[in-house]
């Protein structure tokens, strides 16, 4: 359950790069960027605590076909604001050879101008998701 105001997400994308997902360059952590400047910015100055976090970004661990041990669940790890970026650091390091589905909010829409004009407005905020493969 979400409890900030959407507008942390940000509305619309106005013209912005996409959201950007994808492991830093040591693979040590998952680097999220070209958030919304506007829902950056909020989320610095609102202190949310770890489960707010935990409601916004998710990074979970796939199961592969040889291993039925692995439970698809969130990792446990921290968020970090950078400058113009939003870093998670996991607890333990990625396993090399792992998939890992990442799931998001930043960003999300409900819809924007062009889905108006097209009636394709939705009533929920739809998360983006990534696979990466470490």
């Amino acid at each position: 359950m979400l409890f900030f105001p959407a507008s942390f997400l940000g509305c619309s994308s106005g013209g912005q790069a996409p959201l950007s997902i994808d492991f830093s360059a040591d693979s040590a952590s998952v680097v999220f960027k070209h958030v919304n400047p506007a829902g950056l910015l909020q989320l610095k100055n609102a202190g949310l605590p770890d489960s707010v976090w935990n409601d916004l970004i998710s990074v979970l661990q796939t199961p592969s076909e040889n291993d039925t041990a692995i439970v698809e669940s969130p990792l446990p790890g921290k968020v970090l604001l950078k400058d113009s970026v939003i870093v998670f650091q996991p607890d333990s390091s990625f396993v090399k050879g792992r998939t890992y589905l990442v799931i998001t909010h930043l960003n999300a829409e409900f819809g924007g101008l062009g889905k108006a004009a097209k009636s394709e407005l939705s009533y929920t905020m739809k998360p983006l998701q990534k696979l990466l493969v470490r």
